[in-house]
């Protein structure tokens, strides 16, 4: 299918997990790809593999997305390779959970850095690509249903995942006008290696409290982000789309 062809997209944090995932499906949908992830090797070798699968120009791009300089070094050299974006997903994210009493400011100011500082460093950069857009730019942010409903141990990520839905709906109200359309989709509990780090008591608790009675998996998150960066979703933005087997029903 080639429902994106000619178009480019821009994922963070997916040299692995769900941000692979989204890579993988636009790719196989015609996009080309721009890898970007902390490590440059992780990001070169995944950006070869998808590449060589979906027959799509694909490079990797190192990036500290918390540091403004490195992320307008990716800038340029999108501009190099491509000369245009499409598709912007704000994918990156990091876990560092304790309980408010014994949070540690680093953890807080590491979180709240990488998954909400992040996303808005990235969009500011990229946002004069995205009004210039043929069809249209989109931003996707993967928000999370804990900053829906808030989380135990999490008041570092649920605060930073909330405020991806307010980053969301902002600019979706400011780039209307510019044909840029901005959503966000909230993962419940999926299967990844981050989740699989937690305790086995943990996971099995957290398993529990999903109404479907089981972990989402990755392709689960990447294939709705796919139909919100296609022309199917032309008419939808500032939406918050929970993708969490139920978890936060009626909230």
């Amino acid at each position: 299918m080639a429902a994106l062809k000619d178009r480019v997209a821009l994922v963070t944090g997916s040299a692995r997990g769900i941000g692979r995932a989204i890579a993988e499906d636009l790719a196989e949908w015609g996009a080309g790809q721009v890898i970007l992830d902390v490590n440059q090797s992780d990001c070169e070798r995944t950006a070869g593999e998808i590449a060589a699968r979906y027959n799509v120009k694909a490079i990797g791009v190192g990036c500290n997305i918390t540091k403004k300089d490195e992320v307008q070094k990716a800038v340029e050299r999108i501009e190099s390779e491509f000369g245009k974006l499409n598709i912007l997903v704000n994918n990156a994210g990091v876990l560092r959970d304790n309980l408010l009493l014994r949070m540690k400011e680093e953890e807080w100011d590491l979180v709240l850095d990488v998954n909400l500082k992040g996303a808005f460093l990235m969009s500011q950069a990229m946002i004069r690509f995205l009004m210039k857009a043929d069809g249209g730019g989109r931003i996707v942010n993967i928000s999370s249903v804990s900053g829906v409903v808030g989380q135990a141990g999490q008041a570092n990520y649920s605060s930073s995942k909330a405020g991806l839905i307010g980053l969301t709906k902002s600019v979706a109200r400011e780039y209307a006008a510019k044909g840029v359309l901005v959503n966000a989709v909230c993962p419940g509990y999926v299967q990844t290696d981050m989740t699989g780090a937690l305790p086995p008591k943990v996971q099995e608790m957290l398993t529990q409290m999903v109404p479907l009675g089981r972990p989402g998996q990755v392709k689960d998150i990447s294939r709705v982000v796919r139909f919100l960066c296609s022309d199917d979703a032309s008419f939808m933005t500032g939406n918050i789309i929970r993708v969490d087997g139920g978890m936060a029903i009626g909230m």
